[in-house]
């Protein structure tokens, strides 16, 4: 069966892209022509239909062109078990812009609290780029909900070690000797009881501004009428 071959402008409406995005990855090395007709009109493939796609993909989990033309480099297309098994792998996972945009902090932050040792990456690409499964979305959540309670980051790092600590232990009770595991598990019941009196106080707090923010939310609006209503002094 002759190859289906497609020239630029057919390709760019099956492919459904712009000609400007089509130029981009172009220029990032990340797509190319199969090649030009007589007259030096490119023309594109299936093959190149199907990376358009796989691109997309790579987008969509937060990848860059740069980061991407990496990945391709290193892998290839997914055309066959083992490297499609290394792309199911890939998009099953947050690169650690995508971690930041869901968890809307900086990706600075991110690597912040990667070096203080509170998070550390599920694995790396190939390329060595950070790779987050969508349960760090939550977790990150917990630190910036621990920072509003008052957490410094050294105290935030000590929870989550009991928190990693916690799940060995749930996961093999054997994982630590009987003696460390009852030091382990005292020490996390007195961190949910120090964190439950700090979420409590919290609470009452709320408490006490929700009330008086319901007493005099409408009362700012009748004192700014009443001060527009003043004479304006007249110039010296």
């Amino acid at each position: 069966m002759t190859e289906k071959r497609l020239i630029r402008r057919e390709f760019i409406k099956e492919a459904q892209v712009s000609e400007k995005v089509l130029k981009q990855w172009e220029s990032a090395n990340i797509i190319k022509p199969k090649g030009y007709t007589d007259d030096n009109i490119p023309f594109y493939s299936q093959e190149t239909l199907e990376q358009i796609n796989n691109i997309k993909r790579f987008l969509n989990m937060g990848y860059t062109p740069a980061e991407i033309q990496n990945i391709l480099n290193k892998i290839g297309l997914p055309k066959n078990n083992e490297a499609q098994g290394k792309y199911n792998e890939l998009k099953n996972h947050l690169t650690i812009g995508g971690l930041a945009e869901q968890v809307c902090v900086s990706s600075r932050t991110i690597k912040h609290w990667e070096d203080k040792g509170i998070i550390e990456p599920d694995m790396r690409s190939e390329g060595g780029f950070r790779l987050y499964s969508h349960v760090f979305v939550y977790l990150c959540n917990l630190i910036k909900d621990l920072q509003l309670f008052g957490y410094t980051l050294e105290q935030i790092k000590t929870n989550s070690e009991y928190f990693r600590e916690f799940l060995a232990i749930s996961g093999d009770i054997e994982t630590y000797s009987k003696v460390e595991t009852t030091k382990k598990l005292d020490a996390m019941l007195l961190a949910i009881e120090q964190l439950t009196d700090k979420m409590n106080l919290l609470k009452e707090g709320i408490s006490r501004w929700e009330e008086l923010i319901n007493k005099k939310k409408k009362a700012p609006a009748p004192l700014k009428k009443k001060n527009q209503k003043r004479r304006t002094p007249a110039p010296d």
